[in-house]
């Protein structure tokens, strides 16, 4: 896990799925590098001119990160997170 502040935590944005529930609604879901915390994210799409970009990286407050319990999600979220801080600087648009 990787602070920038020590009040928040760099977390790597690790899938981006389309709410099953909710017409217009992409769920952002960022991790640790080690896969080990999450900070999910709703986005409503309220129209094609909005323009709101979605960064390789977010820093998070510690008290909204939730735990990935499960050991295959976690080895996944590890590696993506890992992939993108390798491949991408926090701020790039992706």
């Amino acid at each position: 896990m990787t602070s920038t502040a020590s009040d928040t935590v760099r977390v790597w944005l690790v899938e981006r799925t389309y709410s099953d529930d909710e017409q217009n609604l992409i769920i952002l879901t960022y991790a640790t590098t080690d896969g080990e915390r999450y900070f999910r994210k709703e986005r409503a799409l309220t129209s094609f001119t909005d323009a709101r970009d979605t960064t390789a990286a977010v820093d998070a407050d510690p008290d909204n990160l939730g735990s990935v319990d499960d050991s295959d999600l976690r080895e996944q979220y590890a590696a993506e997170a890992r992939r993108m801080a390798d491949a991408h600087d926090p701020d790039d648009v992706i």
